[in-house]
Formats: structure tokens, C-alpha cells, sequence
């Protein structure tokens, strides 16, 4: 039975970070899941609106919100930790300050009842996916894993309600549901130095050379991520990342749905792994029978 739901992909899932898109909507194609975009969707703010401008910062989001109540959506899917964090923590405040909801909703023409449930893409794969994979899997993911969660999905823990604050643990164990052995680190939730990639590039790279480094020495085979400014901070920086660790470092960095995605036997192409600056080349064994199996390379 076909699962319709809201989507707002944010701006960088259409532009740098393509291909989670890409895997975000192939694999829902798979299970059955429709995903229908906010309507003239626009810029949450993130990264930089809430350091410039309160009303700015609180009008963007409110206005997305807006547009999805206006069609109906009682549910959006939000793939970027960044805009899930803005738009959620921009429906906790407007919800419990009418003041300022009437100024926003002033400023954006609308009546904002602040009633959305907001879904980012672990929770997402959680409700809708998770119960459905092993009916649907191909290729056990047979690697050892380090989860990472970032600082946006899990803080500020009070208002967002997800998973542990210091230790979180979903992600691990939808990794786990599909044969992968995800480790026990220390930086799953430390900062990679998020929306600095391009103003202050050496932060990043010592920010996040201390994230792969880690990974690495737990024996990790691979970093998993569902974040599109992680992705690019650990993947498209690894040449800073490499000068600050004064090695060179070949772990990939995959998003949990490119992760989920070869597990249940979606073509790379359609993943979009090709776009990665750090090449995926992953032993994984394909499930042929409880007798009979056959190891290939992704």
C-alpha cells in the first residue's frame, strides 16, 4: 500500500548534496513511500540567518511550515540536520510564544497552527522503513561502521525528543539490522565544523580530522552519516583532512539511505555514490540462500 508523506529537501539536497536526495528518494521509491515536496519551498536560514537576524531567522522556516500546512501535510520528511533543526526548533518557540507567532505569521501571510509533525531521516527510516527491511534485503552490510550522528540531530535534546544526547543509539541499530557491526567511539555526536567548510576550511579539517581519525583507530571500515554538511566536511574535505593527520586516509563516508540502499540491492547510480570524493569500494555479501552466498564489491 503506497505511504504518501511531505518532503522538504532544503537547498542542499539540491545542489551539493545531490546524491542524498537521490538516495533518499529511490529508496523510498522502494518501499513504497511517496514523498511530496512542500510547495515553493524556500531557504530555512541555516546556517547563518539565527546569527544575523531573530525575525529573519524565525519568518523562513515558519513560512515552509506554512506552506506544507496549507496543502494538507500533517507530516514532512526533512533529510538535512540542519534544516530539521531549524524548522523544529522554529515550531517550538512559535508555539509557545503567540506573540511572536502573530508577528511571524504577519510577516509571512499565514496562520501558522504549528501542528506538523517534523521527521528527520533516522526517524523517518525508524516509523516507515525499518520493520520492512529484511523482507526487502539483498546484500548483508558486513562491515564494521562508525555512526556518525553529528551535533544537529541529537541537540538541543529537550526540544527535538531524539534518541540519546551524549550516546545515541538508532542509528547503530538500524546499521545493525542490516548485518553491520557498528563500534563503540568516542565522536558520534562531536562537531565537524558544520557550516564552516568553505569561510574557515582549516577549522574543519581539525575539527574532523579528529573524527576519522578516531573512527579509523577503532578499526571502523566505513562512516555513516545523515547529514549533508558531515558528508561534505568528512568526504569532500578529506584532502585537508589528510594534511592534518599527515597520512593519507581512504574510509568512505556513505549516508545511512546509500547504506540501506545497497543492503536491499538499489544500483550505485541510483544512490548517487558515484558522486563521492572518496571512492565506496565496500565488500558485501549477497544472500542468495542460508546455504549458498557470494561475495561482491560495491
Amino acid at each position: 500500500m503506497l505511504k504518501k508523506i511531505g518532503y522538504y529537501p532544503g537547498c542542499s539536497l539540491e545542489g551539493s548534496s545531490r546524491e542524498y536526495s537521490e538516495s533518499v528518494m529511490t529508496l523510498a521509491k522502494t518501499f513504497d513511500i511517496e514523498l511530496e515536496q512542500v510547495p515553493d519551498w524556500n531557504c530555512c536560514g541555516a546556517t547563518a540567518a539565527h546569527n544575523l537576524n531573530k525575525t529573519l531567522s524565525f519568518s523562513l522556516p515558519a513560512r515552509i511550515l506554512a506552506k506544507a500546512e496549507a496543502v494538507g501535510m500533517d507530516t514532512i520528511l526533512v533529510p538535512c540536520a540542519a534544516c530539521y533543526n531549524r524548522l523544529t526548533m522554529v515550531q517550538h518557540e512559535l508555539a509557545k510564544n503567540d506573540d511572536l507567532r502573530k508577528e511571524v505569521n504577519e510577516i509571512i501571510g499565514a496562520d501558522l497552527k504549528c501542528k506538523i509533525k517534523i521527521l528527520n531521516i533516522i526517524q523517518f527510516i525508524q516509523e516507515y522503513i525499518g520493520d520492512s527491511v529484511g523482507g526487502k534485503q539483498k546484500l548483508e552490510f558486513n562491515k564494521k561502521v562508525a555512526c556518525y550522528y553529528g551535533c544537529l540531530l541529537v541537540r538541543p535534546n529537550k526540544v527535538l525528543h531524539f534518541d540519546r544526547e551524549e550516546d545515541p543509539m538508532v542509528m547503530d541499530t538500524i546499521m545493525k539490522s542490516i548485518g553491520a557491526n557498528s563500534i563503540d567511539w568516542a565522536f558520534k555526536t562531536e562537531c565537524c565544523g558544520a557550516g564552516f567548510s568553505v569561510s574557515r576550511t582549516d577549522t574543519v579539517a581539525r575539527l574532523s580530522s579528529k573524527i576519522v581519525s578516531d573512527a579509523l583507530q577503532r578499526g571502523a571500515e566505513a562512516i555513516i552519516v545523515a547529514c549533508p554538511m558531515c558528508h561534505a566536511n568528512l568526504d569532500m574535505r578529506r584532502k585537508e583532512i589528510d594534511k592534518a593527520l599527515n597520512k593519507k586516509t581512504e574510509i568512505p563516508v556513505l549516508y545511512i539511505t546509500q547504506a540501506i540502499g545497497l543492503a536491499v540491492g538499489i544500483p550505485e547510480k541510483e544512490l548517487g555514490i558515484m558522486r563521492h570524493f572518496v571512492p565506496v569500494k565496500i565488500n558485501m555479501t549477497e544472500i542468495i540462500s542460508k546455504e549458498t552466498i557470494i561475495e561482491k564489491v560495491i
